[in-house]
């Protein structure tokens, strides 16, 4: 029996990853699996190795702390893949862990094959990065077509598969009549999938729903949450006692709920994507401590944060980042831009332009065949 061990390091990368295993899974069906993964993996029967939050650390400076703790847990991992000795390592995103274990691995086992989804940003920062990569990986899988250049030139194996979240989803209705309150606008809002985030983002997202609240009453906020921190925000939001909040972690209500948003606030990150293929209106906040922020700043090469403003060199979605991302500057971006619809259109045409850059009809299968082509 063939075997493929799945390296995720944080839940966008595990969602990631479970769209191209299901493909892999729907084409053959016998093969053994095992992870470091979450809820998306286990929902396909993957067990994982532990819990991802062991693993997620967020910034420079949370990295430090840890530092001991995250090199026990990469030995420990690659103790437990060697012992497992699947045909294929696939690490999804996460580089600064799932790379450093994909190394060893590779040294100490040159004949799992490691083929990695979500290239690491050489385009924002460390570019010298790619020759080091085609040492000890033999395929790369890349989310956007403007990546390929950097690979090619290196002789490094790659293909661009487009990205999975933005594929078309099936047309399953789902009856959100118990969540939305009849007359209500649905508002969109995203805190963050890590823990570290939902600490930085909630204190400041709650008191921008104030502001809202003391403007607008037509407004309902759905938090869109991954299932393990969904009790979390709740208890958060009854200590506001806030009534026109729910909380949502079901995969399929979010995305139906996403389309029927007004307007989305979203912390920075992949859902930026999922929100624009959705074709709402959003702006993107981001905090981390200033020690990682100035460290952040000296190394990048881009000037925007966002995926969708870095490929069209143009703030098209607003980046409130930093000391801007507070609830006041949020409000008023916010209602800058429900006051001016001509704006939100224009935000909208100009992202599709650029999602469709990103998109093929079939990312998943693309990058499900080439793991099966590695077996």
């Amino acid at each position: 029996m063939k075997k493929i061990f799945i390296l995720t390091g944080e839940p966008s990368g595990d969602k990631l990853a479970s769209k191209v295993i299901a493909k892999v899974k729907s084409s053959m069906s016998d093969i053994e699996f095992l992870s470091v993964g979450g809820e998306h993996l286990n929902s396909l029967g993957i067990k994982s190795l532990y819990d991802l939050e062991e693993v997620t650390y967020l910034g420079f400076t949370k990295v430090l702390l840890n530092v001991f703790k995250i090199k026990k847990k990469i030995n420990e991992t690659v103790s437990k893949i060697i012992e497992f000795n699947p045909d294929i390592l696939f690490s999804v995103d996460s580089p600064d862990f799932t790379l450093r274990v994909a190394k060893k691995v590779k040294r100490l086992k040159p004949n799992i094959k490691t083929i990695h989804f979500v290239s690491p940003k050489v385009y924002v920062w460390r570019e010298n990065r790619v020759k080091h990569l085609k040492t000890f990986l033999d395929h790369i899988l890349l989310l956007f077509p403007f990546e390929k250049k950097y690979f090619d030139k290196e002789n490094v194996n790659c293909t661009f598969t487009g990205h999975p979240l933005l594929e078309e989803q099936g047309k399953s209705k789902i009856d959100l009549s118990s969540i939305i309150e009849k007359g209500k606008k649905i508002f969109s809002i995203y805190p963050g999938s890590r823990l570290s985030e939902i600490n930085v983002l909630s204190p400041i997202l709650f008191e921008f729903i104030q502001l809202m609240n003391e403007k607008y009453k037509d407004m309902l906020f759905i938090l869109h949450s991954t299932s393990e921190y969904k009790q979390l925000i709740q208890n958060l939001l009854s200590a506001e006692g806030f009534r026109n909040c729910e909380v949502v972690s079901d995969e399929k209500i979010k995305s139906q709920l996403l389309k029927q948003s007004m307007f989305a606030v979203a912390k920075s990150g992949t859902i930026s994507l999922e929100i624009c293929n959705a074709k709402i209106p959003s702006i993107i906040i981001y905090k981390m401590n200033k020690i990682n922020f100035f460290i952040v700043k000296a190394l990048v090469k881009v000037k925007f944060a966002n995926i969708i403003n870095i490929a069209a060199d143009e703030e098209v979605i607003p980046e409130l980042l930093q000391s801007k991302c507070n609830s006041k500057s949020i409000f008023n971006t916010v209602e800058g831009l429900l006051k001016d619809q001509q704006a939100l259109e224009k935000q909208v045409s100009k992202t599709q332009k650029i999602i469709s850059k990103f998109k093929t009809d079939k990312s998943s299968e693309i990058a499900s065949s080439v793991l099966l082509n590695h077996l």
